[in-house]
């Protein structure tokens, strides 16, 4: 895997979980923020660490920001500092920009203005225990975007002793088996003859739609 740059703009709880996680992964991560005592926390994380004000452009461009990757704003509650440092990494020409929103109205302003990926951590999260507190069936998810995703389902019963082509998944729900797990062996890209067994574990593609209602099958 290629090592890449990435800079976080927003040293808060989002933006600090980004970047450990990112160097933890092995990629080379700027953070950058206005307060002094959080780029001093993360100075020992971080691949570099910086006290700046991202809304300026010239800052912005002494860091040489079109260089890297991509870009996160994880900017917190300053609405204003996150959309105008988005506009600024866009006008720029940074190459990928993602940014977190705080409710809906703030995220159509984000995509408004171009940036490329806006994620909204609070509202995904409370999707997600939501979903977990009111079924067994989901192991885990991932959400692509807020109507498409990966989702591990315990074999919904009215699908045991059914092949994947006989169950009609595609056609009627328009989902994807990306791989079936039987025990400790895994099935991945199976054939559309491939049977579904009791206590399999299968990885869906597909809109989130049709992902809950193969999760209501039971």
């Amino acid at each position: 895997m290629r090592r890449k740059q990435y800079a976080v703009i927003g040293i808060g709880r989002f933006g600090e979980s980004i970047v450990r996680e990112l160097v933890r992964m092995g990629h080379e991560v700027l953070a950058i923020d206005t307060d002094e005592d959080k780029i001093q926390d993360i100075a020992d994380v971080a691949t570099q660490a910086v006290q700046a004000d991202a809304m300026d452009e010239k800052v912005l461009k002494a860091l040489d920001i079109t260089s890297f990757d991509a870009v996160i704003v994880a900017v917190g509650e300053d609405l204003e500092a996150s959309i105008l440092t988005s506009l600024t990494l866009k006008n720029l020409g940074v190459k990928k920009t993602i940014a977190k929103a705080q409710s809906d109205m703030h995220g159509k302003v984000l995509e408004k203005i171009g940036v490329d990926i806006v994620v909204h951590p609070e509202r995904d999260m409370g999707i997600r225990l939501a979903r977990t507190l009111v079924s067994n069936s989901i192991i885990e998810q991932i959400d692509l975007s807020a109507d498409y995703g990966i989702w591990e389902l315990v074999t919904p019963k009215s699908l045991v002793g059914q092949s994947l082509l006989s169950s009609g998944l595609r056609p009627k729900l328009g989902l994807n088996i990306l791989a079936i797990k039987t025990g400790d062996s895994i099935v991945v890209s199976p054939s559309p003859d491939q049977v579904i067994n009791q206590d399999d574990i299968l990885v869906v593609l597909g809109p989130t739609r049709s992902l809950e209602k193969l999760q209501r099958m039971g």
